[in-house]
């Protein structure tokens, strides 16, 4: 579960929440390591070398939910994701799509993943980057994922900054 549990997704708010992560202080090494409420216990942020991970918005839970109703919840994940990304372009300009199946087809295989990989799957962020950047100030890059763990798990999404350009997973990227 992440902070944003219960909350409505909010374009706008998740726009200003975004582009934040610009400013945001970032660790300039070490591994990464996800931070929580102190009350709750839920998931607020994970930050590593370089880079920043916050979720913006969590679905429902979806124990005990079937088709159509977790085809819905899917939709309406996929749907928060593509607005957001239409508001930042409008700000940023386009983005592009950076695939993490080989990644994840590695870390599946027990081989070593970039640190920012293993820090969106240890978080159930298994989708494709939607990315932008270099952008003004710092050069920073900045970056929208939307995924979820298993079945019953919510839907979430993500962003991330990093201060530099993320991993290019090569072609083939996977075990094979």
């Amino acid at each position: 579960m992440t902070s944003r549990a219960g909350e409505p997704f909010d374009t706008d708010r998740a726009a200003a929440e975004a582009a934040e992560l610009l400013v945001a202080p970032l660790p300039a090494d070490g591994p990464f390591a996800a931070e929580g409420d102190p009350v709750t216990g839920e998931w607020t942020a994970t930050a590593g070398a370089g880079f920043r991970i916050v979720p913006l918005w969590e679905g429902d839970p979806l124990t005990g939910v079937y088709a159509p109703e977790w085809n819905d919840a899917e939709e309406a994940a996929a749907s928060h994701l593509a607005g957001l990304a239409r508001a930042l372009d409008a700000r940023w300009g386009p983005h592009r799509r950076l695939r993490l199946d080989g990644p994840l087809l590695r870390r599946q295989a027990g081989l070593p993943v970039d640190p920012l990989f293993e820090a969106l799957f240890a978080q159930d962020l298994y989708g494709d980057l939607e990315v932008w950047g270099p952008l003004d100030p710092g050069g920073r890059w900045v970056a929208l994922i939307a995924g979820h763990g298993d079945g019953d798990a919510p839907f979430v999404l993500a962003a991330v900054a990093g201060d530099r350009p993320f991993p290019e997973p090569a072609d083939g990227d996977g075990p094979l």
